[in-house]
């Protein structure tokens, strides 16, 4: 799939997140206008001062059943488009991905 990729740190996983909704929710994938397929995210917060940033964050480490320390956002801080680096072993990458992806069903 390409709205991931494993590497030697873990998982990262591209998602096109929209601030300002009315929930927080993983929503399905989406293929963008550049051809990529990206994972869809709705979050509450607003986009400044990093709070959608971190609500993003958070919203994926919930959804992974992964601690927020294991979360980062690695690209994308002012874009919509944002790369998140989830930090797991390689045995746990499926396990992730079927999370993130069941979230989003």
């Amino acid at each position: 799939m390409d709205w991931y990729r494993q590497t030697v740190e873990g998982l990262e996983v591209f998602f096109r997140v929209t601030p300002k909704s009315s929930r927080d929710a993983i929503e399905g994938l989406e293929m963008s206008a550049d051809g990529k397929t990206r994972l869809k995210a709705r979050i509450r917060a607003v986009p400044e001062d990093g709070k959608a940033n971190k609500a993003i964050c958070e919203l994926v480490a919930r959804s992974a059943g992964v601690s927020k320390s294991s979360v980062k956002l690695t690209s994308g801080t002012t874009s919509r488009n944002k790369v998140v680096l989830i930090s797991c072993d390689e045995g746990e990458v499926a396990i992730v991905v079927a999370k993130l992806f069941g979230k989003s069903g």
